[in-house]
């Protein structure tokens, strides 16, 4: 009983570290990866699909990116979609290959996707610290209907804080290297 509740605890603590993963994937830094348009959709024959199911998404140097449609009525449609993103990238179209050129950071773009990365991560703590009130919770119930003994109490209170700190400790980590990387000229 009580390991399910461990278990169901660190499976729901690494989740909360794997979408913060994804979120500052989507952040961009100064140089090119493909993922930086992974959330961008086109419209494609009466349906939003994703940009990397109509077309190659390359990486042709530190600072631009191509996208290459399969086909060629696309070429306008993507780079619209690009354009209109959140990104404030501004594609251009060499007839069938889409070049995305990545402007340099200025130091206050800098500072404000550090503010920015810093929230994210909060955010990705106060659902661990939640996950964590959940399994204490469980663990409460399990010694209230007498399931457990006070001994497994205080044992499964001590293992349940390991884990949250673990996960923390992974978090900050993260957060760490993301900084790093757009400090980075």
């Amino acid at each position: 009983m009580l390991d399910e509740i461990k278990k169901d605890a660190g499976d729901r603590m690494a989740k909360s570290v794997g979408s913060l993963k994804q979120e500052l994937l989507k952040l961009r830094t100064g140089r090119a990866h493909t993922s930086l348009l992974d959330h961008i959709t086109v419209e494609y024959y009466g349906s939003q699909v994703p940009l990397n199911q109509v077309a190659s998404i390359g990486v042709e140097d530190s600072r631009t990116l191509t996208v290459t449609p399969w086909e060629k009525i696309m070429v306008s449609v993507i780079e619209k979609a690009i354009m209109n993103s959140d990104l404030g990238l501004n594609p251009a179209s060499a007839g069938t290959v889409i070049r995305v050129p990545l402007p340099m950071l200025t130091e206050e773009r800098r500072k404000d996707m550090i503010r920015i990365v810093r929230h994210e991560a909060e955010g990705g703590r106060v659902a661990i610290r939640n996950i964590r009130r959940d399994a204490l919770g469980d663990v409460k119930d399990l010694l209230k209907e007498k399931m457990i003994g006070e001994d497994d109490d205080h044992r499964a209170h001590d293992e349940i804080q390991s884990i949250t700190d673990k996960y923390v400790a992974e978090i900050d980590k993260v957060l760490a290297d993301k900084e790093a990387e757009l400090l980075e000229i």
